[in-house]
């Protein structure tokens, strides 16, 4: 049964019943597919989501409650990744009823892959002055453009895009936003290969590509407000941890895992790029640094910025849990992980030194040390560059002026651009 009563239940009510709801239904054996269609039915797989979308309506602080009786008995949850972390959430904030009707439970399954495509070549970090445009034809929108630093492009079968509709506003006002189909003529993805030899990314090339009518979310120009949401559920998605399965968990369970592998290979290298702290003090041990004056300021310092980042971290996490959506806060945390891999970054060097550049067997941990040095400077630009995260915090927590712009008071066609 569903909580539907005027009074709500408490933590204990709801662990108790889906201690027994686990009971009665969770089976090892049982399809994948067949079961987060039953999470979606019955809500147990997105508690806090309201009821109408395959939740319960309950309080965010229940999903953890809720998920440690899955941990219990080791039953597998809704489907990881961008779909559920920053495409559900935007859709369940903005979406009308026929889009969340066709899109949401396929995310929750995983039988839908997503990716974001924001993010233009030409403009970096001023993500509202994007070029992309999308033109209205009859009942659909014709899109042509390219977006880059696209991840899961290749695999996935929707996008969200922002494109530039109207030219005559300024550039915020010109916006929307998009669930665009990926598998068609006029989509093309490219990988991108990086400094570290991994090939993450892709760039996305639009020439003609089609939208139906129906996959704009809102209203034309309604593109900036949506976008924010989905940024700022990204930043509070940067330290979002893969999810953990059973040894010999059964058929299910493993037929899980195997999707999750598939999808975090992909971010396989993220570890390295936020600078690996927890390796600092055993490659100090390891190469005789540790006892290093100099070396060992800076691994206190390393320590030091690790815990704040937890701490504003968990502050994050239990406003999350209290109810409160993604804020300012998420803007922090990131400037903290970049900071902190940059405090890494110059742990790592000044302890492995010239050894640092060696990869491969035999190189300092067999290549990780390399790989970290090379990959923390994404850091400081994945999810929004130090100097955006800066901006926010100035303007929107501290309550500073915000940054001139012309572009902001003038039609977007006659404002300057790259």
């Amino acid at each position: 049964m569903r909580f539907y009563a005027a009074r709500m239940a408490s933590a204990d009510e709801i662990r108790d019943e889906a201690r027994t709801w686990l009971s009665e239904h969770w089976h090892r054996e049982r399809p994948l597919i067949e079961w987060r269609n039953l999470l979606a039915d019955t809500g147990w797989g997105t508690l806090s989501w309201p009821a109408e979308w395959h939740g319960r309506g309950l309080p965010p602080s229940m999903d953890a409650v809720v998920a440690r009786e899955f941990d219990a008995v080791g039953a597998v949850g809704v489907a990881a990744g961008v779909s559920m972390y920053l495409v559900a959430p935007t859709l369940l904030a903005h979406a009308d009823d026929d889009q969340k009707q066709r899109h949401l439970r396929p995310i929750l399954t995983g039988e839908h892959k997503w990716c974001q495509l924001f993010s233009e070549p030409t403009n970096g970090s001023d993500l509202a002055g994007l070029v992309t445009r999308a033109d209205r034809d009859g009942d659909e929108w014709i899109v042509n453009g390219q977006k880059v630093w696209n991840s899961g492009a290749h695999k996935a079968r929707f996008g969200i895009l922002m494109a530039r509709t109207n030219w005559d506003v300024p550039k915020h006002q010109g916006i929307s936003y998009f669930l665009i189909p990926m598998e068609q003529p006029g989509v093309e993805v490219r990988p991108l290969r990086q400094m570290n030899g991994h090939a993450t990314f892709n760039e996305v090339f639009f020439e003609d590509a089609r939208v139906p009518g129906n996959e704009l979310v809102g209203n034309p120009g309604d593109g900036w407000r949506i976008g924010l949401t989905t940024l700022t559920h990204e930043r509070a998605a940067v330290a979002t941890r893969r999810p953990r399965y059973p040894v010999d968990g059964g058929p299910t369970v493993e037929r899980a895992k195997q999707e999750s592998d598939e999808y975090f290979a992909t971010y396989k290298w993220y570890p390295q790029r936020a600078g690996r702290a927890n390796l600092v003090i055993p490659e100090a041990e390891r190469t005789g640094r540790v006892d290093d004056p100099v070396v060992r300021q800076q691994i206190a310092r390393v320590e030091t910025l690790r815990r704040i980042s937890s701490w504003t971290t968990q502050r994050a996490r239990a406003a999350r849990a209290a109810g409160k959506p993604p804020g300012p806060e998420g803007s922090l945390t990131k400037l903290n992980m970049s900071v902190t891999a940059r405090a890494c970054h110059v742990a790592h060097t000044m302890i492995a030194g010239s050894m640092g550049m060696l990869v491969g067997p035999g190189s300092n941990s067999d290549g990780i040390v390399s790989e970290i040095l090379m990959s923390t400077p994404a850091m400081s630009i994945a999810g929004g560059t130090d100097e955006i995260q800066r901006n926010i915090i100035g303007e929107r927590v501290l309550g500073l002026p915000k940054e001139p712009d012309d572009a902001k008071e003038i039609p977007y066609k006659d404002a300057r651009r790259n």
